[in-house]
């Protein structure tokens, strides 16, 4: 997977836009216009077809009325999103397959340098991508993936300008895996990188929780390389959850409460006999995804599986 140090600015030369066409999906389209143009890319819109089998689910007397329909009906979406993106260097895909193979393989031969999509609350991840074909993608891509949710405070204008980002982390590999990520980020805007760790409460609490703090915030301290504390201005919180609660519970609150335009998370890569995947839409990043009031940034952790 390609990877960023600290200090060196972020080179995006290829971005993916993936769509269903549905107002829920476009909501992302934005995003992905202002980033291209904020880097120079060459922004990639992809609408994967669906299988054969999915488009004929009706009756055989009826599949060239279903097909023709379908063709027009795409089409007719592929030109208006060519109206919107005639500024830039960029190209409409179409593959037909299953969702999540279809976009690791477009990543792969385009050399993709970051996904952008929408995630969907009611469905858990998406109304593109739902269940497990949205855990898949997360795991499986091999670049960043900038997620939009559906409790967005404010869209992009045309340049996106970061003032607050905050990384959350539990000081695992996959977590650290996006470190990179948000100090150059934050260097790019000069912007507030906020570092944070939330401490889970079990039942009994904490014994010494001044003594936890101290050693919490000086790991997190020492993750900010000392060349680049002076301009992302780097901050440290550790927040102790109330017992029981999740994790994403207490980084929600601290993202809504600082008023962050970005969240940066590792998510752990995918694991399993055959690449099967293993679904937890219940996890700390499945929840950020669908509740952040910002867009959140997730970087794979490098698999060793």
């Amino acid at each position: 997977m390609r990877t960023v140090e600290a200090g060196k600015r972020i080179d995006l030369k290829n971005i993916l836009f993936a769509t269903d066409f549905s107002s829920c999906s476009n909501a992302a389209l934005p995003y992905a216009l202002s980033i291209a143009r904020r880097f120079g890319a060459t922004l990639h819109a992809a609408y994967v077809k669906p299988t054969d089998a999915e488009v004929f689910f009706a009756s055989p007397e009826s599949w060239p009325t279903v097909a023709e329909a379908d063709e027009k009906r795409v089409q007719a979406r592929i030109e208006q999103m060519e109206k919107q993106l005639h500024d830039l260097p960029h190209d409409v895909l179409t593959p037909r397959g299953k969702v999540a193979e279809a976009v690791a393989s477009i990543i792969e031969e385009w050399s993709i340098d970051l996904l952008v999509l929408a995630t969907h609350g009611r469905s858990g991840l998406g109304k593109l991508l739902m269940g497990s074909v949205a855990e898949e993608i997360f795991r499986r891509a091999a670049c960043p993936v900038l997620s939009v949710g559906p409790n967005l405070c404010t869209k992009p204008d045309d340049e996106i300008h970061l003032q607050r980002i905050l990384f959350a982390t539990d000081f695992s590999e996959d977590a650290l895996a996006a470190l990179a990520h948000a100090i150059s980020l934050a260097e790019e805007d000069e912007a507030q990188l906020t570092l944070l760790h939330v401490v889970e409460q079990p039942a009994a609490g904490i014994a010494d929780a001044e003594e936890v703090n101290a050693s919490l915030m000086f790991r997190l301290r020492q993750l900010v390389p000392a060349e680049a504390d002076p301009w992302c201005h780097a901050e440290c919180q550790v927040a102790f959850g109330r017992q029981f609660a999740p994790a994403a519970e207490s980084i929600l609150e601290v993202a809504k409460d600082r008023k962050v335009d970005l969240m940066v998370l590792g998510a752990r890569p995918l694991h399993g006999k055959f690449g099967q995947v293993m679904t937890h839409l219940a996890s700390t990043t499945a929840q950020i995804l669908t509740q952040a009031t910002c867009p959140v940034l997730t970087v794979r952790g490098v698999s060793t599986k």
